[in-house]
């Protein structure tokens, strides 16, 4: 009976897993590894000078305090990327990324905006490397390993840090002591883009806030956004790819039951490892994130924006709580509810850290960040994170530009020829405040 069974299913879920993902291919990630130190002394490695987008860097240090708000007196070295090429030396200004959740070089690697438009301002090129991440591991390989060390992974302090590197290089840099400083940012790095501006109004004149999420917190938005979004974004991959999938979600319960079942998932899509009908959940968690990854990066062309982020769940137990739920009514997934309390048990028995579900918005103003100025944000209808984000403007300097035609943080990637017209145009509604703020200094 159950073999009767199993080909009708099998073909439905080969089917509805080629439908579903013929529509992305073009902008399915590729995913390499981190490099991280081997010692409690961060690895140095010499200035580099590295090309990217015609746009030569060059690789710095700096001394940094783990702790800046406490007595923790150990220091770590944070590494940040750096282009003179095209800065006029006397006061031009500086673009300065706020380093998000990898190795900053992925993230300059993706963010060729910055290099696109800084001849046309003058502009100094700076990459700064998020604590935790990359090769700014405050206590190298043991960095994640002990909770007491991973207490210095919070936004809090990485802002603390990019407002001292900042003051650093202007103070020994010669021509810089008067350049207006521009933060930029995707993603969870436009979120700290953003905040930025909001807590260091003196250290930057604005920000570039693409495609971050700040509105993601418990209370601010529906919890089932990113799923109503990713399903939108799908359908445009044809009108029955969304209810494919959504069908497929009872296929692989049926198929989990039976070993034969087991053995057909794990050979058709090839995974790394056996299932085994204790893993079930799991798989079917990891190919939910799957679709919502190839969501985010439905790109108009190839890209290599994905990599193992191996600090981003202590981020997520400690400030990042975003809930998140599903129904299988208005979104193509299987339902899931938002259950804090087993959240919180996971992070502890994880981490042995204990989530803050409403320090974010306490922090930073969730809603109310009507006295700010300065930030524009921008959000692509077809990235699942838009639905955390902001879509009307605030101020008349808390800007808002939606792209209907983007994805993940798409404005901020280097012009392409298949760039759509709204991103173009997102792109110069851009420069236009770039220009306003370094007028106004």
């Amino acid at each position: 009976m159950a073999c009767n069974v199993l080909l009708p299913l099998s073909l439905l879920i080969i089917y509805a897993f080629i439908l579903s993902t013929h529509a992305f291919l073009h902008g399915l990630p590729l995913r390499r590894q981190l490099t991280t130190s081997s010692k409690y002394t961060p690895y140095y490695e010499p200035v580099l000078s590295v090309e990217y987008f015609h746009t030569k860097f060059e690789t710095w240090y700096f001394t940094q305090p783990v702790d800046h708000f406490g007595r923790n007196t150990d220091t770590y070295q944070q590494r940040y990327l750096v282009s003179t090429q095209w800065w006029d030396g006397n006061g031009g200004p500086i673009f300065f990324y706020t380093g998000n959740e990898g190795d900053i070089v992925w993230f300059l690697e993706n963010s060729g905006f910055m290099m696109d438009i800084a001849g046309e301002f003058g502009a100094m090129l700076v990459f700064a490397e998020h604590r935790y991440y990359g090769k700014s591991l405050p206590y190298g390989t043991e960095s994640y390993k002990d909770p007491v060390k991973l207490s210095y992974l919070t936004s809090e302090q990485a802002l603390e840090d990019y407002a001292k590197l900042i003051q650093h290089m202007k103070s020994t840099i010669k021509g810089a002591q008067n350049s207006s400083v521009v933060a930029f940012g995707g993603s969870y790095g436009g979120m700290l883009s953003a905040w930025f501006r909001m807590k260091y109004a003196g250290v930057i004149v604005g920000s570039i806030a693409a495609s971050a999420p700040i509105w993601g917190f418990p209370g601010m938005s529906k919890c089932n956004g990113i799923y109503t979004v990713t399903t939108n974004t799908f359908k445009l991959g044809g009108e029955h790819c969304p209810g494919n999938i959504r069908k497929s979600w009872k296929v692989i319960d049926d198929l989990g039951k039976y070993s034969e079942g087991l053995k057909f998932l794990s050979e058709e899509l090839k995974l790394c490892s056996s299932l085994e009908s204790s893993n079930v959940d799991d798989f079917k968690k990891w190919l939910s994130t799957t679709w919502i990854y190839l969501a985010s990066v439905n790109y108009p062309y190839s890209a290599n924006f994905v990599e193992p982020l191996p600090a981003w769940p202590v981020n997520s137990c400690t400030e990042m709580i975003m809930p998140s739920c599903s129904d299988g009514i208005a979104d193509m997934f299987y339902p899931t509810k938002w259950n804090f309390p087993q959240f919180s048990e996971s992070c502890y028995a994880q981490w042995k850290v204990v989530p803050r579900p409403n320090w974010i918005t306490t922090e930073y103003g969730g809603k109310n960040i009507q006295a700010s100025s300065n930030i524009v944000f921008s959000n692509g209808l077809l990235d699942p994170y838009s639905a955390f984000g902001v879509h009307k403007n605030i101020s008349d300097t808390l800007i808002s530009i939606i792209i209907p035609e983007a994805a993940h943080h798409l404005d901020l990637r280097s012009k392409n020829i298949h760039d759509p017209p709204s991103v173009i145009e997102a792109r110069n509604i851009e420069k236009m405040h770039i220009r306003k703020w370094l007028k106004s200094k």
